[in-house]
């Protein structure tokens, strides 16, 4: 077990920094821990339910994500998304008395909402935010610029809507990778004459040249260095 050392509490409609709460280790978990654990987490999405009633019955422009029960009680936690700042006091009140404990509603975004719900990607794995990813850190289109991916939202966008985190995996890669290859659009002087370079394949190690005629040809890399003229 471990409790925290830090209050977790979030000023109301603010949205999550996403810092660690430093946390020390109080005992090791007895068997009953577990059991009373799994109790807790089976109460979850019950109380998740009548928590979506109660926002219902408030009118309030706010979708709930997942219910937390503190493991003594004390304190239930409620997740949720919402576009524009949302007045939950009066529901506060309501769910305190329904509820008989503290009550946290904590606002967080799209991302931290996949991360809570968990699914399956686009390439069939359950999403690195919930199996792994320690952090979720900022992802901009540039990554997918720099590794010439489709920029059509639907092919470079999570479960969540927003751009793939695995779009900062191999883009180091393609940094120092394409530093060896002459940019798009550059004239190269050849052994065959001025040739235009429309694209590279960084695995396959081969650029693609158009010449002043019309014609193209695909060269290997190695290859091209040779025939270039200095």
């Amino acid at each position: 077990m471990a409790g925290p050392t830090q209050p977790s509490a979030s000023p109301p409609g603010e949205e999550q920094s996403g810092a660690a709460i430093t946390r020390r280790v109080l005992r090791r978990a007895t068997p009953d821990d577990a059991a009373i654990a799994e109790q807790l987490h089976r109460e979850e999405d019950d109380v998740r339910r009548r928590v979506m009633d109660r926002v219902r019955v408030h009118t309030l422009p706010m979708k709930v994500t997942d219910a937390e029960w503190q493991w003594d009680r004390k304190k239930l936690t409620v997740y949720f998304t919402a576009e524009q700042r949302v007045d939950f006091r009066a529901l506060v009140r309501d769910l305190a008395s329904l509820f008989h404990t503290r009550i946290e509603l904590r606002q967080i975004g799209a991302r931290d909402e996949a991360k809570r719900l968990d699914g399956v990607g686009r390439c069939g794995r359950q999403y690195c935010c919930s199996s792994w990813l320690p952090e979720l850190r900022p992802v901009s289109l540039a990554l997918a610029k720099d590794q010439h991916l489709s920029l059509n939202p639907s092919q470079i966008s999570g479960g969540c809507g927003r751009l793939l985190c695995c779009l900062r995996y191999e883009h180091d890669f393609y940094v120092q990778t394409r530093k060896r290859f002459p940019k798009e659009g550059r004239v190269l002087q050849t052994r065959l004459g001025a040739e235009r370079v429309l694209a590279v394949d960084v695995f396959r190690e081969t650029v693609t040249l158009r010449a002043e005629a019309g014609d193209t040809r695909v060269v290997a890399l190695e290859k091209l260095k040779d025939d270039v003229i200095p």
